[in-house]
């Protein structure tokens, strides 16, 4: 796993300087070397740094030439099926000397011959790459199939010394003395609803996050001209959901389940591939739990696992964790972190994510990241079974609670749903009682859907002289032909929160820890699987992710698994009224609201006032402000 940076330029005069300072602001990515290729005829400049975890040599240094001399590239990520991808080559061309073990070599190989869209299509793993084409003078920029790996570009500057600059995260971007680093008020709209900014926006104007699946290609032209040209698909989860679901699986229950164990089984083994010491975070939940089972028997000693407790009973899962851990026979640790200790990473949270970012579990992430370090190199989650497997409580509950509300007039509704907003809730339950009353409000299946989705239900009336862009889940929602309202909210979290979420949430978490992290559930070949298999058998009566389940019944006991969904988080609410509530009301201090000039002051004092009092619970809400405020405190 590395960090990866460039740009084009028209002037040279400063090519050394800003790769080098591009470098230096993601060292935490790649700590283990650091290097720049630059070809002043073309203005192309290529930084890398490295976290060497394949060919720990020197040989895998990058940014890295191809063995023609046609290709350069600045790569992160790991293709987890390139031995095999070498063998397919070793058959087209005998005379191939490889100068190295790495992955990287073998995609710089995999493009001579086959060119970038049959390379792409052809590639396991996860990655985001820059090349530069000697021969046809092309600027090449793709990213994986799910978006596990980050990759920002555009346009900054003016005249003569406009660049197009790209990199893994905005620190690398920002680095560049051409760097304009306008804030775009609309973005901020968009993170008040979903805890994120979505793709393909970032928080600054002009600059966006290449689509996951996608791949942009600048041609010569086009760099002269200052052209952005629109982003080309070469894998879609909809595409792929859609053709499943209307390819459905015969087999009995036995087979399907014996097949999937072996897709799940053979992703897991591709991924604990590596030079470097490996481990798993466990939770002690079903996935991370999955992924553990299916690492320890196929490994002949015991794998490193981690897990993160808190003393709070509604945040703590770590002593099911070890339960788990000594069953399998793993080599666990576990720390048990006081509230104090994770209160303590939120003012290096701006810095982490550098650009406002606000699911709160980020905090128990880093946390988790920082034990692991020590002991591995890389480790392996259990994301993304939730959105694969029909895991979340909304999408068990969606119908029903649809039809119910449809038998009760609207009106009648909104005074049920401002009744148990009056309730303050100061847990998990409670604040799931907050988002049902919500959903009371909503006035057909898909509004529902999106009001679930929503932290601020009208974030454009808060942030001010905003719109909010369309989305994957607005303007720009995909046709989900064939699939019913559960399949429905499993395509749009895949692509919608999975990846500018939970992911998002992964890799800045793990990365400021210099740690590699690997999801085998989002293995492109065991998904398009997945979508074969009738949803009856992973919603079955009621029990969702009812077959992944089974196959690790085989493993552990169901007694020790068996329990409601736990959320990964702390405890906001209290934190805020409590010892947070000096950091926030400076944040939120009314005469800075105002001086500033991104918030509607009354709206936000309002929730503040009600919170503190206890009259609501405004905990979530809140948060999407104080995570912006403190990233402009940290960004300015």
């Amino acid at each position: 796993m590395c960090g990866i940076s460039g740009f084009f330029s028209k002037t040279s005069s400063t090519f050394n300087n800003a790769i080098l300072k591009m470098n230096s602001a993601i060292f935490h990515r790649g700590p283990d070397s650091n290097n720049f290729w630059q070809d002043k005829n073309s203005g192309i400049v290529f930084g890398h740094q490295r976290l060497s975890i394949i060919d720990l040599s020197t040989k895998g240094n990058q940014p890295m030439v191809s063995n023609s001399g046609r290709f350069i590239i600045t790569y992160n990520g790991e293709i987890y099926n390139h031995l095999e991808i070498r063998k397919d080559l070793k058959k087209i061309n005998s005379n191939i000397k490889w100068k190295s073990n790495t992955d990287t070599e073998t995609l710089l190989e995999a493009l001579e011959f086959w060119g970038i869209v049959k390379t792409l299509n052809k590639i396991d793993g996860m990655f985001a790459f820059g090349i530069w084409d000697k021969k046809t003078r092309n600027l090449i920029l793709a990213r994986d199939r799910i978006g596990e790996k980050p990759l920002y570009f555009g346009w900054q500057g003016k005249g003569d010394n406009k660049v197009f600059i790209f990199g893994s995260e905005l620190k690398a971007l920002k680095a560049h003395p051409e760097f304009n680093g306008e804030i775009y008020r609309d973005a901020i709209a968009l993170q008040l609803r979903h805890n994120s900014i979505p793709d393909p926006y970032s928080i600054y104007k002009d600059i966006y996050k290449l689509l996951p699946g996608h791949y942009l290609q600048l041609k010569e032209d086009d760099l002269k001209r200052n052209l952005l040209p629109t982003p080309k698909p070469y894998w879609s989860l909809t595409k792929s959901a859609i053709y499943g679901n209307s390819n459905q699986l015969t087999l009995s229950e036995a087979d399907i389940q014996k097949d999937l164990e072996k897709y799940i089984k053979n992703s897991v083994k591709k991924q604990m591939i590596s030079d470097a010491p490996i481990g798993a975070f466990l939770s002690g939940g079903i996935d991370s739990s999955t992924i553990v089972a299916l690492m320890q028997s196929q490994s002949n000693h015991p794998i490193r696992t981690f897990t993160i407790g808190f003393s709070e009973n509604d945040f703590n899962e770590a002593k099911y964790a070890k339960k788990i851990a000594k069953h399998l026979g793993t080599n666990h640790t576990e720390l048990y972190v006081s509230s104090k200790a994770a209160m303590d990473v939120i003012p290096k949270l701006p810095t982490i994510y550098d650009e406002p970012f606000s699911d709160s579990s980020q905090i128990p992430t880093f946390l988790l990241s920082q034990l692991a370090k020590p002991h591995v190199k890389v480790a392996l989650s259990g994301d993304g079974a939730d959105e694969l497997f029909c895991g979340y409580d909304r999408y068990i509950s969606t119908n029903n609670r649809s039809k119910k509300l449809n038998l009760i007039p609207l009106s009648l509704r909104k005074i049920l749903a401002y009744g148990i907003k009056s309730i303050s809730p100061n847990n998990w339950i409670g604040y799931k009682m907050h988002k049902g009353a919500n959903a009371l409000e909503a006035e057909t299946l898909s509004n529902l859907y999106y009001i679930l989705c929503s932290q601020w239900q009208d974030p454009t009336k808060t942030v001010i002289n905003s719109k909010e862009p369309s989305t994957l889940l607005t303007n720009l929602k995909p046709e989900l032909k064939g699939l019913n309202s559960q399949q429905e909210m499993m395509v749009l979290d895949f692509i919608t929160y999975l990846p500018n979420d939970i992911l998002v949430k992964l890799d800045r978490a793990t990365m400021a820890s210099s740690l590699e992290t690997r999801v085998p559930f989002l293995d492109h070949k065991l998904i398009e699987y997945v979508w074969t298999i009738p949803h009856s058998l992973k919603l079955k009566k009621g029990d969702g992710k009812w077959i992944l389940k089974q196959i690790l019944n085989q493993y552990v006991p169901k007694n020790l698994t068996e329990r409601p969904k736990m959320g990964f988080g702390v405890p906001l609410g209290s934190w805020l009224r409590g010892p947070l509530r000096d950091w926030a009301e400076n944040l939120l201090n009314e005469k800075r609201l105002m001086q500033e000039g991104y918030f509607n002051p009354k709206l936000i004092r309002d929730k503040w006032s009600e919170h503190l009092s206890n009259k609501k619970n405004w905990e979530h809400a809140l948060w999407n402000v104080l995570m912006f405020q403190a990233w402009i405190d940290a960004n300015n």
